[in-house]
């Protein structure tokens, strides 16, 4: 039987998209997203959790997110999980969990006119993402598994 490795978020950007190029000029934007979760506790107290994500774009979704969103930005994001592994400068181990986005909506109110209307801006990546990464510490993302069954 086949696995299924779907994320879907709502949630708000942390802080403005970085833009990188890689080799072949493929544009790569990383960026953190908010996801919050509200709650009644056994008191009746409305509680807050917020998770944060890392989410990766490549190409032109990597491009769009560069131009359109930022700090704040209200983003659907489809994807799935990445996990890679590294050695750090001191022979650490280091693992970090993405979301590699394939489909980005944003949800932003955008003004016209001095005036708010809603907006669904629907982008999707057509293009297959490949199998490097851009972070200077990282050896790269994917690669063989390594599960214990």
């Amino acid at each position: 039987m086949r696995g299924v490795n779907r994320v879907m978020l709502i949630g708000n950007l942390g802080k403005d998209p970085d833009l990188q190029y890689l080799e072949g000029n493929i544009a790569v934007a990383k960026f953190p997203l908010a996801t919050t979760e509200t709650f009644k506790d056994k008191s009746g107290n409305l509680v807050s959790q917020t998770e944060w994500h890392t989410v990766v774009l490549w190409r032109g979704l990597a491009e769009l997110a560069q131009k359109y969103l930022h700090k704040g930005s209200l983003v659907f994001i489809e994807g799935r999980l990445r996990t890679r592994n590294w050695e750090d400068k001191d022979k650490n181990r280091r693992f970090s969990t993405e979301i590699v986005g394939d489909n980005l909506v944003m949800l932003d109110k955008r003004k016209e006119n001095g005036t708010d209307l809603p907006t669904a801006e629907h982008h999707q990546d057509d293009s297959s993402t490949p199998d490097i990464s851009f972070d200077a510490g990282s050896i790269g993302i994917g690669g063989k598994d390594d599960l214990p069954f």
